[in-house]
């Protein structure tokens, strides 16, 4: 303790949007979509169009569906305010105070206008978790501990067990649901993509219906935390408010995408099904090429010894 007061760092523990299980699995699927570029010379015709759009559309729903269950911009929210700094301080510093809610944490921004004020360089962004293996009272304690700027002890302060206003709850609950059903929809889109390698491309276009289902189902869960009052964020006169989310409009748009194709397929197939069986590059001719190629392959000796 320095002067009673709890020293400050300067270290930021994680970005507010992305983190490293993020980058991860996009790399992953980039490593997935260029493996798929560096072989697509080898497809002829029309057909090297249709797997292209069929792998990298595929590929995008499963970094998507992934990928949001690590980000933090499901809700998001910034105000710019004149506010104290530290503890037993009278010091008023102008700054961005950022919230960005995901599924498994917040994470409270602090950037200062400018950044250095008061002798100091106020730029933070501290992540608390509410995930299974963490504790995000335990958290908060630790942030208490370091000294952390009391902007951001206030807003974590709103989703701790403790608090009053019953955020954590709320949103711990709504966060798990959502991350359960979208593990869900991850391996519903991996069924899709094995019916669609094999003739019942009908059933592949359900399981694109069932994945944007539950897609929905995690967006709905989410949402439910819009159903109770929730605590209002104050700095002074200036009031944070949150709003959806990058995460979650993506969410909602790939959803949609899944739902639009899982309705083509399935219209197509009752329509229109040799244009899908092309599409799909499983079209009845080619049977029939194999079929001529067994008859014009036949050893005329053996023929000839058979008889």
């Amino acid at each position: 303790v320095f002067d009673g007061v709890y020293p400050f760092y300067l270290q930021q523990r994680k970005v507010a949007v992305f983190d490293v299980s993020s980058i991860i699995v996009i790399v992953v699927f980039l490593t997935f979509a260029c493996s798929f570029l560096l072989i697509i010379p080898g497809i002829r015709g029309r057909v090297r169009l249709y797997w292209t759009l069929r792998v990298l559309l595929s590929l995008l729903v499963g970094v998507v569906i992934v990928a949001v269950q690590f980000t933090g911009d499901w809700e998001t929210g910034w105000v710019t305010a004149n506010t104290s700094y530290k503890s037993f301080s009278h010091a008023l510093v102008n700054a961005d105070i950022g919230l960005h809610v995901g599924l498994a944490g917040v994470n409270v921004t602090l950037m200062g206008n400018p950044v250095n004020q008061v002798n100091e360089t106020i730029n933070y962004n501290e992540h608390f978790s509410w995930s299974f293996d963490a504790d995000y009272d335990h958290s908060y304690s630790e942030g208490l501990e370091r000294g952390l700027p009391s902007p951001i002890l206030y807003v974590a302060e709103k989703f701790t067990t403790q608090s009053p206003c019953s955020m954590h709850r709320q949103y711990r609950i709504s966060g798990h649901y959502a991350s359960a059903t979208l593990w869900v929809a991850f391996c519903t889109w991996l069924i899709s993509n094995m019916l669609f390698s094999m003739p019942v491309l009908v059933y592949g276009g359900y399981m694109l219906l069932v994945t944007s289902a539950f897609m929905i189902f995690s967006l709905l869960s989410f949402s439910t935390v819009r159903n109770s009052l929730m605590c209002p964020i104050q700095f002074g006169t200036a009031t944070l408010y949150i709003s959806y989310g990058g995460s979650f409009w993506l969410t909602l748009a790939i959803g949609l995408l899944c739902f639009v194709a899982g309705i083509t397929v399935v219209t197509l197939h009752y329509f229109s099904l040799d244009l899908l069986k092309t599409f799909f590059d499983l079209r009845d001719d080619k049977a029939e090429e194999h079929q001529e190629m067994t008859e014009v392959y036949v050893n005329a000796h053996f023929m000839n010894n058979g008889r």
